[in-house]
């Protein structure tokens, strides 16, 4: 087998899908034996499917939900709270990077921390910067600055092309959560 160069590797655009394939991908690198972290920037508070999944899966995948929910109108929380966690989760993603313990880090929703300015384009970029060699670093969310896709290794663009809720049609569970 050969050296394993750690990639970064981002999910974005504005088609669903973007958690889901980087849950994806974590599936298949657990399977492979690797040690999986998901850091949920914005997510928290609400009962994702996802969050039972790490229990049936054993050790070595392991999801952290770090946000107070998205960051809209009502949902209770102040700008400073959102950025708080943000910060957090950031914190958190910083201490998991230098440990080393991880194979495969997934930074959900980071891309919206950025677009609401929860955490600036240059503590992003620097957490980057620490990345070692051989770490793979998930990012997703809308809006991908170019300077991250310059930084990526992969980019993913999910583009909505037809969606159900167009139709009335309400978040479905295990597919929206």
């Amino acid at each position: 087998m050969s050296e394993t160069k750690g990639l970064i590797l981002v999910f974005t655009g504005n088609g669903k899908g973007k958690t889901t394939a980087a849950l994806g991908m974590g599936l298949r690198a657990w399977g492979q034996g690797m040690k999986v972290l998901v850091l949920q920037f914005i997510k928290g508070g609400w009962k994702y499917g996802e969050l039972n999944a790490p229990a049936r899966l054993g050790p070595g995948f392991e999801i952290r939900q770090l946000g107070e929910g998205f960051t809209r109108v009502g949902n209770g929380k102040s700008l400073e709270e959102h950025r708080a966690a943000a910060r957090a989760a950031l914190n958190e993603a910083e201490k998991e990077v230098a440990a080393g313990s991880f194979d495969l880090i997934i930074l959900d929703e980071i891309l919206y921390a950025l677009k609401f300015g929860l955490i600036s384009l240059d503590e992003a970029l620097a957490l980057l910067d620490k990345k070692p060699p051989r770490l793979h670093i998930v990012l997703t969310g809308r809006d991908a600055p170019p300077e991250i896709i310059d930084r990526a290794d992969l980019v993913t663009e999910m583009k909505e092309i037809k969606h159900h809720y167009q139709k009335g049609i309400k978040a479905q569970r295990g597919i929206e959560f």
